[in-house]
């Protein structure tokens, strides 16, 4: 898995994000706001490597994505030299500082809809600077989102050998990410903000909304829809997050699949235990009754990439199931909107549209017994537990 994912990668520039003077005819722009922890770096169009740094750095990047005649929705056209052609790659046409409060402002009055959403990507396991920031425009252009974009990036080495140092630095940048969160829903600016986090991010967006819960007594009723896609999180400590982040929660929707390869070797490294992205819910379906997540399964949709990992982004079909989901709609043609319901949809299966693949809207816990579904409900309630033959549920 280690060679084909270096092979992939090999020969492809890394110093892309020097920005053009002008775009090509037919184009279009993502205009994000880009908060990370790495450390700035002086090479030419890299800006941050994949070290630890000692600030947050702001950044407000304008990437150009070529006319979709030249392009499949779920690609990013990686720049065969610098500068780019903008007419058939990605390229990047402004870089600047985020100095005060008030460009943050500007930035966000510019680019907000009606509904003053916001939309905070968390990217993966390796993944370059450049990567986070093309890919995120990707997403943001192919789901189709009006919302106003704004990219964590965490410090990642891009190295599939760096996988521990990866996680390391997601805790290193939790606390960053918390305050990110809060400083979104706290300002009267912002009427919505969705999380979307792709596999490692997971495991950092999960923990970073367990510290907000912890620091503000809850997580902010404007949170209201957190999208985690091929989460790389084992499912038991799933299971303590989401009881740590208290009775208000957001509405959770995980993208997963059985086929997924990276999360396989993640599972092999993390002592075997199961990995949320990874979990297979066909089995459990006629036990599952309310837990507040819905889980897309995507295990037979034709994924594109060779480890079957980035599904979500790079799928056409997925990706415009993503934009929906990033809209607040529902994905369940059946329901009126299940990000509004408390508790887990009535399990059932729909058909995924301009697809033959299906979507199953289940829950990612092994329920097996009405005993094990009476231990959930107590566990997921508010207030302690009673000490009961000894034990107190935990």
């Amino acid at each position: 898995m280690a060679l084909s994912v270096l092979g992939g990668c090999a020969g492809r520039l890394e110093n892309v994000l020097q920005p053009l003077t002008t775009a090509g005819p037919g184009t279009s722009t993502v205009d994000m706001l880009v908060a990370t922890t790495r450390q700035p770096t002086d090479k030419p169009g890299e800006l941050y490597s994949g070290e630890r740094g000692t600030a947050i750095s702001l950044n407000d990047i304008v990437v150009s994505i070529p006319p979709d005649r030249n392009r499949k929705v779920g690609e990013v056209q990686w720049p065969s030299h610098v500068p780019a052609d903008p007419e058939k790659e990605f390229a990047v046409l402004k870089v600047g500082e985020v100095a005060t409060e008030r460009s943050i402002f500007e930035w966000f009055n510019k680019n907000r809809n009606t509904k003053r959403q916001v939309v905070i990507f968390v990217h993966g396991f390796n993944n370059t600077y450049a990567d986070a920031v093309f890919r995120f425009a990707q997403i943001t252009h192919d789901s189709g989102t009006d919302a106003a974009p704004i990219l964590f990036t965490w410090p990642s080495r891009a190295n599939v050998f760096d996988y521990l140092y990866d996680k390391e630095s997601t805790n290193f940048s939790r606390r960053a990410l918390e305050d990110l969160i809060l400083q979104a829903a706290r300002s009267p600016d912002v009427g919505e903000v969705t999380i979307l986090a792709h596999s490692m991010g997971s495991w950092l967006t999960a923990e970073a909304l367990r510290g907000v819960a912890m620091r503000n007594k809850t997580i902010p009723a404007k949170v209201r829809n957190v999208i985690l896609a091929s989460p790389d999180i084992d499912i038991d400590v799933f299971r303590r997050q989401m009881i740590e982040m208290g009775p208000q929660r957001p509405h959770f929707t995980i993208f997963s699949s059985t086929r997924d390869k990276a999360l396989q070797v993640s599972q092999w490294l993390s002592g075997g235990v199961t990995r949320v992205g990874g979990f297979d819910s066909t089995p459990y379906a006629a036990d599952l009754d309310k837990l507040g997540v819905t889980v897309i399964d995507t295990s037979s949709v034709k994924a594109d990439d060779a480890l079957g990992h980035n599904t979500f982004a790079d799928n056409r079909d997925m990706v415009q199931l993503l934009g929906r989901r990033l809209a607040g709609q529902s994905m369940d043609t059946g329901k009126a909107s299940l990000a509004d319901q408390v508790g887990m949809a009535a399990v059932r299966t729909a058909d995924l549209a301009g697809s033959a693949a299906k979507i199953a809207v289940v829950a990612p816990m092994s329920i097996i017994s009405n005993d094990a579904k009476q231990v959930l409900k107590q566990q997921f309630s508010s207030g302690p537990q009673p000490i009961v033959d000894g034990k107190i549920l935990y």
